[in-house]
């Protein structure tokens, strides 16, 4: 997954657990709002923690621009597939980086199936053992750039687990599986396709001690399961495949050489799918009139007056909730709020200073959060982090950002929304002040959002600071004399 926030960890002992590109591969030097020195990522056994951000996948009409790069490795049971897609990862330095395993697609079994698995018995290198289905509708989905949820499967059970791991943001999709070739919906999906091709014996080995020691087997039913079911179906559904792939890796993880030219290969195809939003968003919709889809508050006394009080907020929020849908109940025709449920996103930093007043408004209100900022070497927005609440899918969201310059950071906020299935006439973007520019470039790509303000002013000078404006709201709420490089949106600055 892009991310784990699971776990507990220091930064100290991040650092002490960082993990070291192989020294005979040639990373490639990322250019983010990074130091060039640091990696593009921090483990430890429980967390992950991307230090470099994801740039726009979109185009300025908010639609999905550039799809995944997706890499296919197939090989025989234990050739090595995952150690491979592991070198690849650390060697090609790019954050947003997804690995998806074949082996989460195993059909749920029948009772009759998990007693002849119980004995040994059951062929699970078999092509009717995948559920090919759900693999190749996920895998299209994540090409796609959409939120997917993928089963976890159970191999000392033989059953998939309740829970499913949710898995969104590839830049880079790594599926590797035995039959990764087998089926010719999947090759349609896979942009490189690498065979690993690692001795029988060896295989037969690693597998003996991945089985025993990870999943309970013992030593007799390993071989009569590889002698009666795993060496026939390499013969006769994986082996054959090798004709298909653009490369074939001898020994697996150890062939430095070929692993070079792969990563070589998708960091040029990456720079080919690059996309500069930011620019185009300055340049669009110039003299248009305001969209419909925007309600600004009416310019009395007291909102004048308040646009330098932090109950603003409140009232900007109440305005935002005006438009939800109501219903008339059976009870003497009175009007009651339908029975919906809300979900508060702010993009940070700045858009944490309006959950407060969304609280007070909507006291069980569930909330999420958005990092995004800017990379100061090409200024184009990142997607950094993200924290969404279960199925927010069904939900209305009160996306939150306290300024809206060029609307960059927002437009890349509504994208990740629908990605996660949030319907687009659901979100409302509420802000503090935007730009004409901003609101033009947020109603042309996504028409059906709400845009809610208390100001539009129409000038954005050459850095893309609003004029008159209001300064940068994130430093003036937390009371912090510079803008933070590492949590930044729009604040009226940036975006």
């Amino acid at each position: 997954m892009c991310f784990s926030a699971a776990g507990e960890g220091s930064l100290d002992d991040l650092l002490r657990h960082r993990c070291p590109l192989t020294p005979s591969l040639s990373p490639r030097k990322r250019t983010t709002s990074q130091s060039k020195t640091e990696p593009p990522l921090l483990r430890t056994n429980k967390r992950t923690i991307y230090t470099a951000g994801r740039p726009p996948w979109y185009n300025v009409t908010g639609t999905t621009f550039k799809e995944a790069f997706v890499i296919g490795l197939c090989g025989g049971s234990a050739s090595g597939k995952t150690t491979v897609a592991n070198k690849i990862i650390e060697a090609l330095d790019v954050p947003w980086v997804v690995l998806l395993s074949m082996d989460s697609f195993y059909k749920v079994l029948s009772k009759d199936e998990q007693e002849q698995a119980a004995r040994n018995e059951y062929n699970f290198d078999h092509p009717y053992a995948f559920d090919f289905e759900l693999l190749v509708n996920i895998l299209r989905k994540l090409k796609k750039g959409k939120s997917i949820k993928v089963p976890v499967y159970d191999f000392t059970t033989h059953s998939r687990r309740k829970e499913w791991k949710t898995v969104y943001g590839a830049n880079v999709v790594i599926f590797e599986g035995i039959l990764a070739f087998a089926n010719k919906e999947l090759l349609k999906l896979l942009d490189m396709k690498v065979f690993v091709d690692t001795d029988s014996d060896i295989r037969l080995v690693r597998r003996l001690k991945r089985d025993i020691t990870e999943r309970g087997r013992d030593i007799g039913g390993v071989i009569k399961q590889y002698n009666k079911f795993v060496k026939p179906a390499f013969e006769q559904y994986i082996e054959p495949t090798v004709q298909v792939a653009d490369i074939v890796v001898p020994r697996g993880g150890e062939n430095f050489v070929a692993l070079d030219l792969i990563v070589q290969h998708v960091h040029s195809q990456l720079e080919k799918r690059e996309i500069t939003v930011r620019s185009a968003l300055a340049s669009a919709h110039q003299g248009q009139p305001l969209p419909r889809t925007l309600s600004v508050l009416e310019s009395t006394p007291q909102v004048r007056g308040m646009h330098t009080i932090i109950r603003l907020m409140r009232l900007l929020i109440e305005h935002a909730l005006s438009f939800l849908p109501l219903k008339v109940s059976g009870h003497r025709g009175s009007t009651d709020v339908c029975l919906f449920q809300i979900t508060g996103v702010s993009i940070l930093r700045a858009g944490e200073t309006m959950e407060q007043a969304l609280m007070a408004v909507c006291k069980d209100i569930r909330l999420g959060k958005i990092l995004i900022q800017t990379n100061h070497q090409t200024g184009e927005p990142e997607l950094h982090y993200l924290r969404l609440p279960k199925d927010i899918s069904e939900d209305y969201v009160i996306l939150m950002d306290s300024t809206v310059s060029t609307g960059a950071a927002a437009l890349m906020a509504v994208r990740v929304l629908l990605d996660h299935d949030v319907q687009e006439d659901k979100i409302f973007l509420l802000s503090l002040l935007m730009a004409e520019m901003g609101v033009h470039s947020v109603a042309y790509a996504f028409p059906k959002v709400r845009i809610i303000t208390t100001a539009v002013d129409k000038k954005v000078n050459d850095k893309f600071h609003i004029i008159p404006g209001i300064g940068n709201f994130g430093d003036r709420y937390f009371g912090t004399d510079a803008p933070s490089d590492c949590y930044e949106s729009d604040e009226g600055m940036d975006f």
